[in-house]
């Protein structure tokens, strides 16, 4: 059909000359799409649609067909390629994740960003009922909502439920739900953009935490102040009365128990005074080491021979302002309850040290001004708590005791002094592994100036290994992953041990020159991580991080003494020279 073989393409030449060729050689009619170069130089795509014309005794003449102008479709098809490109690309790469789901429930397709949500594989996910990873509690929340979007009752909505990882950890999301009509021969489906909204909850826990501690504060506050005007004049009438009665009297036993009991009742309001941070405190600038030391041997009496106590002091420790009398009451208290967590014995630490608590800690925990803090730790290796329990443990009148072995108001008391004293107190436990009750207090500024609250990370020394980071807190990962990185490291990176083996396993033909992981994670714990990841990488060197510390984490985890050791809350120049340290 008018094929000149010099107008063809250069690409598609032997292509079509090749398919000329084959439909003279064949007798099938030739069809072909190729391109064709205009006098002016621009191209023309055409489809070319032709037989072979024979003579009587079958030989070939020439060719008779169609030639038609396709550019302009050929125009749409390579601008729908390029749509469907940036949209696979925004599909891969995008934070978010994505699914899409048929109208029966399954899950036709996801991203990378929602199959690292759940942990799970690409093909583990394909045609899996997507509401089967959906939190038991949760499940039924969406199911109305699908209803109605497919009856075309709504356009779209939004709502918050859990998932359950592969892992067995607990993800909370935020989906925004759409559904999507295609042609008249395609059925429709929905798009699910799924949000990891877990650090938000936990914050918001955390404020709504804060805030109610607030309100009993004001409230046991108010009571103790009206309770402490009616003890005054008990107590006061009480005196009287005792003063003008003779010895032996008959009366003079039962109003003495009147007066015994207005001071212990004396004793409980002045702890809701102190807890809703209304008492008066002699506020002095101290050395917490001097007030540990002092109290040494009272402690030794407090804990009974079943128990070995040890305190690790930091010669280095900067100076507070707080009450003495106040503060040695909160040690007394975190003492007495450890001991009665441990009534078959166990391990006692009490530790200081300089602490600086920077911008992306305080962002993470609700309260916190960044800048120089002194440490108070006291940590056991008791029965510990539950996450339900660690919640109400500062509440006023909250206790685990048996009944008239405790009012409630220890934790309390110690809650609210340290707050009024403008610090922060913190609390890591798990049941079976013992509890850390961590108080930081604001450093007192002295002459020889205080720790820098601003980190310079682009004066600390850098590396080109690669580290296996293992941490199952997103957005604490997240900070560790960006320090190294900057620093030049290259990570590898893992939300718990099982993940990290395999990692590993994917890694064995490049030298993993660092393991830094947490100690305590849910399903296999950082030392039995170890023993694993040496069978893969016998030169491996490994930094545990914790929330604990160092010494009392020997006890937690069952590591050596001496051992590479972080601990939390750590800022991005004491990783980056930890990590060096180790190398």
């Amino acid at each position: 059909p008018g094929l000149v073989l010099k107008q063809l393409h250069p690409d598609d030449r032997e292509r079509v000359v090749t398919e000329v060729f084959q439909s003279r050689d064949t007798g099938k009619p030739f069809c072909s799409e190729y391109r064709l170069l205009a006098r002016d130089g621009h191209i023309v795509w055409v489809r070319d649609e032709a037989i072979v014309m024979r003579d009587e005794a079958g030989r070939p003449c020439f060719m008779q067909g169609l030639l038609l102008d396709i550019s302009e479709q050929k125009r749409k098809e390579e601008m729908l390629q390029k749509n469907e490109s940036k949209f696979r690309t925004i599909f891969e790469r995008v934070a978010v994740g994505i699914a899409l789901v048929s109208i029966d429930g399954q899950l036709v397709e996801s991203n990378p960003a929602l199959r690292e949500m759940l942990r799970y594989g690409e093909e583990e996910l394909r045609n899996r009922v997507f509401n089967e990873f959906t939190h038991p509690e949760d499940a039924a929340i969406d199911v109305d909502l699908d209803q109605e979007l497919i009856a075309g009752k709504r356009d779209h909505y939004q709502i918050e439920k859990r998932f359950i990882r592969k892992d067995g950890g607990v993800v909370w999301c935020q989906l925004n739900v759409s559904l999507v009509r295609g042609g008249e021969e395609e059925r429709p489906f929905t798009i699910c953009m799924v949000e990891d909204i877990t650090e938000r909850k936990r914050l918001e826990t955390q404020f709504f935490q804060s805030q109610k501690m607030e309100t009993i504060g004001r409230l046991a506050g108010g009571i103790a102040h009206d309770f402490n005007n009616l003890l005054t004049v008990i107590k006061g009438y009480t005196q009287l009365s005792l003063s003008q009665i003779q010895e032996g009297d008959p009366c003079r036993e039962n109003i003495e128990e009147i007066k015994g009991a207005a001071e212990r009742a004396a004793e409980l309001t002045n702890q809701l005074l102190t807890f809703s941070r209304r008492q008066i405190l002699d506020m002095k600038v101290l050395d917490l080491n001097t007030i540990v030391r002092g109290l040494e041997k009272m402690m030794g009496r407090i804990i009974g021979e079943d128990i070995e106590m040890f305190t690790v002091l930091d010669d280095r420790l900067g100076r507070v302002k707080t009450d003495p009398g106040q503060i040695e009451q909160v040690i007394l208290n975190l003492v007495v309850n450890a001991r009665d967590a441990m009534p078959a014995g166990g391990k006692l630490a009490i530790e200081t040290a300089n602490m600086v608590l920077d911008e992306t800690y305080a962002r993470t925990h609700i309260g916190v001004t960044p800048g120089s803090y002194e440490m108070l730790s006291v940590s056991d290796t008791g029965c510990g708590m539950s996450p339900e329990i660690k919640e109400l443990i500062f509440e006023p009148f909250f206790t685990t005791k048996e009944e008239g072995k405790g009012t409630g108001l220890g934790l309390s008391t110690i809650y609210g002094i340290v707050r009024q004293s403008g610090g922060n107190i913190w609390v890591y436990s798990e049941p079976g592994r013992g509890t850390t009750f961590k108080i930081y207090l604001p450093r007192v500024e002295e002459e020889t100036g205080a720790l820098p609250v601003q980190d310079d990370t682009d004066h600390l020394p850098k590396g080109n290994e690669t580290v296996l980071l293992v941490e199952d807190d997103s957005s604490l990962r997240a900070l560790a992953a960006r320090v190294l990185r900057y620093q030049g490291y290259k990570v590898l990176e893992a939300t718990n041990g099982h993940e990290a083996i395999g990692v590993a396993r994917e890694n064995t033909q490049e030298r993993i020159h660092l393991l830094l992981t947490d100690v305590v994670m849910p399903y296999m714990g950082g030392r039995e991580l170890v023993k694993r990841m040496k069978t893969l990488h016998s030169e491996i060197r490994v930094l545990f991080i914790s929330g604990y510390t160092d010494h009392a984490i020997t006890y937690h985890a069952g590591l050596k003494p001496g051992t590479p050791f972080l601990q939390k809350p750590f800022s991005p120049t004491a990783l980056a020279k930890k990590v060096r340290e180790v190398l």
